[in-house]
């Protein structure tokens, strides 16, 4: 049991694990605590978002939707192990769970199988959403689950808990399944180990990111307005098409390397949602929308 960290403390002690965190806008005050307590904290709890595409993923977990206003937890592992912190204090993750596994949590014991719903565990716990369908078949990178063990291992070291004090969505709240396909005995005996010896000094290694030749991309788009016939041979077109799907303006169906039609109507209505109107939404790509699509999906422009 403890007072929740400072926001400074906390961010801190996720750097000092060696963890990549990005900041989200006002996540240092972006929280529910109008709506009830936050604190004393007792542990950390995992999640899954059944969510595909970094971007989206984060949006949802900081904005909510109907019936569920954000932020949905503290910070977003999407699976290139990035933590997004979109909210700090109350946050509407864990719901009603069982007292008993509360009870467990605090003396850092093994929890009972939850079958009571009768405890605020948006006041008790840091929660953390992890980019996942959730079907029990979306892979969990490497890179995703080491961040997993770090988070937990950040806010233990920073309580002096022990790796009992993280627990999943599923020990808490009856019904609830999450976070399904992680091997949880592999995390917690990785957590151990880590509590163990000093926090590393050598970060994750940051991701690698598609690099995205404006000037090839305006030519495919120009030299390709259909979309039958034969992809466009540069590469960045598909990577640009990629972030179109998980932006929701573009199928799948059509994220084929082909720069047609169906492409040019996806970016100019990405162009529309930025404020662009006439023939500055004319779906060929310009610096600043693509600089603004490639911060928001992890790709790098160049001329």
């Amino acid at each position: 049991m403890a007072t929740p960290l400072s926001a400074g403390t906390f961010l801190s002690a996720l750097e000092k694990e060696g963890l990549i965190v990005v900041e989200v806008g006002d996540w240092r005050d972006h929280n529910r605590n109008s709506k009830g307590p936050w604190g004393p904290v007792n542990g950390v709890m995992i999640h899954h978002t059944v969510t595909k595409g970094a971007a989206r993923t984060v949006d949802i977990c900081r904005n909510g939707y109907s019936g569920l206003p954000g932020p949905l937890c503290h910070g977003v592992i999407t699976k290139d192990g990035r933590v997004h912190l979109v909210g700090y204090g109350r946050a509407n993750h864990a719901g009603l769970g069982d007292d008993d596994v509360l009870r467990a949590v605090i003396a850092e014991a093994k929890p009972p199988t939850d079958n009571e719903a009768n405890t605020d565990g948006n006041r008790h716990f840091y929660g953390f959403e992890c980019e996942n369908l959730g079907d029990g078949r979306d892979p969990w990178p490497a890179a995703q689950v080491e961040a997993i063990v770090r988070v937990i291992a950040a806010l233990c070291r920073a309580h002096g808990w022990s790796a009992r004090s993280a627990l999943r969505h599923l020990d808490w709240q009856p019904g609830k399944v999450d976070p399904r396909g992680l091997d949880w005995d592999d995390v917690l005996a990785r957590v151990a180990k880590r509590l163990g010896i000093k926090p590393s000094a050598t970060s994750l290694p940051a991701p690698q990111r598609p690099v995205v030749d404006l000037s090839r991309l305006v030519a495919a788009a120009r030299s390709n307005p259909k979309a039958s016939g034969q992809p466009v041979t540069y590469a960045g077109v598909k990577t640009v098409e990629a972030a179109l799907v998980d932006e929701g303006l573009l199928s799948k169906t059509y994220s084929d390397g082909h720069y047609g039609t169906t492409t040019v109507t996806a970016y100019a209505a990405w162009q529309r949602r930025l404020g662009y109107s006439g023939k500055d939404a004319d779906g060929i790509p310009g610096r600043t929308s693509l600089e603004r699509l490639g911060d928001r999906h992890g790709f790098t422009i160049t001329s």
